[in-house]
């Protein structure tokens, strides 16, 4: 089990696969700073491709500049592109998410208002009287 923290870089995506099956689709970065022997502060950016099967009532809080922690197991992939070039990516099957802060900017802020649901994402019936 392995656990990034990023911000994501597109608001999630909900897609349907056979037998109704729901992915929730998103992608993060993550910033990592360090010094060369000449003494010059370099950074690297790393991203993933993450995909969250478990609950995808999810996915409206999980939108562009949104610090995550997630946990899960990371992979590879590479295949050639059609221009003939080498491609690779890495994919972060998510077990667990945890949202550490909303995105920072005005327009996203904006649309979190507009688009993002009250309440918790994980409930089946926002009329259910339980008191948690």
């Amino acid at each position: 089990m392995n656990t990034i923290v990023g911000r994501i870089t597109k608001n999630a995506e909900i897609n349907i696969l056979k037998n109704d099956r729901q992915v929730v689709n998103f992608s993060i970065a993550i910033n990592d700073n360090y010094k060369t022997k000449q003494g010059e502060i370099k950074e690297q950016t790393t991203f993933y491709n993450c995909s969250y099967w478990i609950n995808a009532k999810i996915a409206p809080y999980l939108i562009k500049g949104t610090l995550v922690e997630l946990s899960g197991r990371i992979s590879s992939n590479a295949w050639i592109g059609k221009d003939g070039e080498i491609k690779s990516g890495l994919n972060f099957h998510t077990s667990r998410i945890k949202l550490h802060g909303k995105a920072n900017t005005k327009n996203t802020q904006q649309q979190q208002t507009s688009e993002t649901p009250k309440g918790n994402p994980f409930t089946e019936d926002e009329n259910d009287d339980l008191p948690f």
